[in-house]
């Protein structure tokens, strides 16, 4: 009965931590290949009111404003990646 506990404890706290990452991640799909944006990762370089104005929402993202103002811009000004293939995965 312990060894059963132990491994639901276990699966509860995996899928826990699956569930955390996951959510922190939003997928995009694109004609050249997925995009993955991980909140976390730019959260930690910047901050929110960089990207949200007011109060802090899911921002609609597009293909116009990923290759402008949203994304791509940005990562002129800051050096992140900004060739097709640095963000779109197949």
């Amino acid at each position: 009965m312990k060894k059963l506990f132990v491994v639901l404890m276990l699966l509860t706290f995996a899928t826990s931590a699956t569930l955390a990452i996951a959510a922190d991640s939003v997928t995009y799909d694109g004609k050249q290949g997925k995009v993955t944006f991980n909140h976390k990762g730019h959260s930690d370089k910047m901050k929110c009111d960089a990207c949200h104005q007011g109060t802090p929402a899911k921002i609609a993202v597009t293909k116009d404003s990923a290759h402008g103002a949203v994304c791509k811009d940005c990562h002129k000004a800051k050096g992140g990646p900004t060739k097709c293939g640095d963000c779109h995965k197949k």
